[in-house]
């Protein structure tokens, strides 16, 4: 072939310059990153000849580091996900510190693995988007300053985006990619209430186009806020609840299924009320009143007991974990769940009767829940609405949801400078909870 090669074929010299790396580092402020930066020496087997506009997205906003290139907002082409549950399940919550030092580590093997596994240069990509709020400042700040160093060493535009306002995207996102794969799915319409629930958030927003689609205009978004929780997140509580009664961490995927071998009208918990707006949501009253279910009783003796059983291993099978549960702690659990997924639907077909719309859109970590599926289709095929959910893979943290985010933004050139910063604390879109909607207090 007059390459120089010998016999080796093109496809094997291309897989091993796809492995080989040009390391380099790029100082920000007092940090140093090392980049690995992926090249293919030809382009007709990548996606980047293929598709217009080819996004990484970064998440790190908690104990997940992930990262992901998805294609014209409509295709992932690659998500990966480096869960750190092992690291903080010891102490059966995230643990800021801990979490911090895990990002650092995993960053960059992540940000290489999506990469490759999308088979596109870094150097291919045409805009990098980051969150940068809300969550632990610590863990945002490791994804952040790797994206901002990223995105200055390839000369690369770069997005913020808000970690809610991804959730909110992963509907649109999969929506997209069914349609485009042929499969029979309602396209997803807006405006459209969004519920937003998770171990870190509780909130309802009205999410609208800001401009209709036209030619001459990139496609924006709005986001009003009808309500949120005033205490504990909805899986922070299910977190919280399953600490207690000592089930293991994360506490909502295994109360979701060790509430099927329950009673979920055994304990009458009474219906969630609050004082001025009736959309914001409230669950540590909720956690209490489990507790006081449980202290001074033959509860408490069992739920430390099965601490102790659960400590002395590792990676405890669901049917063992039951077989340690009498049936009251099962109807207490199912009880539990039975009312925290019942205020969450109530309040979110309260907010899209009180805005007028017909379409839901639900997404976050605790929209994995089985229960919450279920009555939203109940929900939908009795009253004609339509709900939207992710597939669980994107309902919990990952960067393709900030990729699909932060893909609108670059195509309206909303980008983000050398300032962009991070925030433990950053609302999504207006307030409304007092005006506009009438439901007010």
């Amino acid at each position: 072939m007059g390459t120089g090669r010998g016999q080796e074929s093109e496809w094997e010299f291309g897989r091993r310059a796809w492995l080989a790396r040009d390391q380099f580092l790029a100082p920000i402020s007092s940090f140093h990153f090392r980049f690995s930066i992926l090249e293919l020496p030809f382009r007709l087997l990548t996606y980047a000849s293929i598709y217009s506009m080819l996004v990484l997205g970064i998440e790190s906003s908690c104990d997940e580091t992930a990262a992901a290139i998805v294609a014209d907002g409509a295709k992932i082409l690659s998500s990966v996900v480096a869960s750190q549950i092992p690291t903080h399940a010891k102490y059966g919550g995230v643990v800021p510190e801990l979490a911090s030092r895990e990002h650092l580590r995993k960053i960059e093997p992540v940000v290489n693995e999506a990469s490759q596994s999308a088979r596109v240069g870094v150097r291919d990509i045409d805009g990098v988007a980051v969150t940068e709020g809300p969550g632990l400042v610590g863990s945002l700040l490791v994804g952040l300053v790797y994206g901002k160093a990223l995105a200055r060493a390839l000369a690369k535009p770069l997005v913020g985006v808000n970690h809610l306002e991804g959730h909110i995207h992963a509907v649109l996102l999969e929506n997209r990619m069914d349609r485009q794969a042929g499969k029979r799915v309602e396209e997803a319409q807006l405006p459209a209430v969004t519920l937003v629930v998770s171990g870190g958030h509780t909130s309802l927003f009205l999410f609208e186009e800001a401009h209709p689609p036209a030619d001459s205009h990139p496609v924006l978004f709005s986001y009003k806020r009808l309500g949120r929780t005033r205490d504990d997140a909805a899986g922070e509580a299910f977190d919280k609840v399953a600490k207690l009664l000592a089930l293991g961490y994360p506490g909502g995927p295994v109360i979701d299924q060790l509430a099927r071998w329950g009673d979920a009208q055994a304990v009458d918990f009474g219906r969630i009320k609050m004082k001025g707006n009736p959309l914001d949501f409230s669950f540590s009253g909720l956690k209490t009143a489990v507790l006081y279910r449980v202290r001074g009783t033959p509860l408490a003796c069992e739920a430390e007991q099965r601490r102790a059983w659960c400590q002395a291993r590792e990676n405890v099978p669901v049917d063992e974990l039951r077989a340690q549960c009498s049936q009251a702690t099962l109807d207490l659990i199912a009880s539990f769940q039975n009312a925290v997924v019942r205020d969450l639907l109530e309040r979110t077909l309260a907010a899209a009767e009180a805005a007028r719309v017909d379409s839901i859109f639900v997404s976050g970590g605790v929209a994995c829940n089985s229960l919450l599926r279920a009555r939203c289709v109940e929900v939908s095929r009795a009253q004609g609405i339509r709900v939207l959910f992710p597939s669980p893979a994107l309902c919990t943290d990952n960067a393709a949801m900030i990729a699909a985010a932060g893909y609108y933004k670059l195509k309206a050139g909303q980008l983000a400078d050398v300032t962009l910063t991070a925030h433990a604390s950053f609302p999504l879109g207006e307030k409304s909870e007092e005006q506009g909607l009438g439901v007010g207090g």
